[in-house]
């Protein structure tokens, strides 16, 4: 038998923040018949709202009139989005195809980070805020150092190296994550694509820098963990002092950590997060020093 996913209607979620459940409720009221715009996924960051359409064109909506515009605003709303993602399937967003209909093309959050319509964000930010600052009085960076943030994501942790004086270096295969990690972090350098793709570039960062600066790593890799061969060049090539891996896969994790371990490195310490309270993930925030 196939497997199928079944939508089921909650009106009023218990579980979503009332400004949340407000908005779909408006949007639930102006919307046009699936025939007429084939919006397939509603999707809402904070203050930024995407509608995902299963079109290549952009469709002529007329729902955001000013009166619509001004009951987001009353709620807090301060963008929304039209993305065009004609296969749309288990993938939420695809390339491209993002038109801003109303409002901000960016918003801040309370520790005044910019983010877009398809940034990530932790559901609990004091939590999260936490284990960066813990990474971040770990690593200890400063001016005399060098650090390469893997997976950087809206550059949160750039913002933080940055501030501490160091040459800071991110990656990302987001290039929305990565502009509004310019806007957090102007004072970082930044490369768009995985890891594996970017080994060169990062390379040829680390030889520009002057000898004496120490090398300093901070990864938060997806649920699948490091890329094949980054544990490896870590270790034989970058060789950081300190490194800080955030995890949420202790599958990947352990994978990953058998390999930094059989070379200098060992694991200081390892602190569990709750990031998704009343569910079965919990992410680590790994310490590692180089022997």
């Amino acid at each position: 038998t196939l497997n199928r996913d079944e939508l089921i209607p909650i009106p009023r979620c218990p579980v979503h923040k009332p400004c949340v459940n407000e908005a779909i409720r408006l949007f639930h009221s102006v919307l046009p018949r699936y025939s007429e715009i084939q919006a397939v996924r509603y999707v809402q960051t904070a203050k930024q709202i995407a509608i995902v359409v299963k079109n290549r064109e952009l469709p002529e909506t007329g729902l955001l009139t000013e009166a619509f515009a001004e009951k987001l605003a009353s709620i807090g709303i301060e963008g929304v989005w039209l993305h065009l993602f004609p296969s749309s399937g288990k993938k939420v967003f695809g390339k491209g195809g993002w038109y801003l209909i109303w409002g901000k093309e960016a918003s801040q959050d309370e520790s005044g980070l910019w983010y877009g319509p398809a940034a990530f964000q932790q559901l609990l930010p004091v939590l999260a805020g936490e284990a960066l600052d813990t990474a971040l009085a770990f690593l200890k960076p400063d001016a005399n150092s060098a650090v390469i943030d893997m997976y950087c994501g809206t550059g949160s942790g750039l913002k933080k190296w940055t501030q501490a004086g160091a040459k800071t270096l991110g990656t990302e295969i987001s290039a929305e994550a990565l502009r509004m990690a310019a806007m957090n972090a102007p004072r970082a350098e930044t490369l768009t694509g995985t890891c594996r793709q970017r080994l060169p570039q990062m390379e040829k960062w680390l030889n520009a820098i002057e000898d004496g600066f120490t090398r300093l790593l901070y990864v938060n890799p997806p649920r699948t963990g490091l890329e094949d061969g980054i544990a490896e060049w870590i270790t034989l090539f970058m060789k950081p002092v300190r490194m800080a891996y955030l995890s949420c896969s202790a599958g990947t994790l352990s994978r990953d950590l058998s390999i930094l371990c059989k070379s200098e490195y060992y694991v200081d310490k390892i602190i569990p997060f709750d990031f998704f309270p009343q569910t079965i993930h919990v992410e680590s925030l790994v310490l590692l020093k180089r022997g």
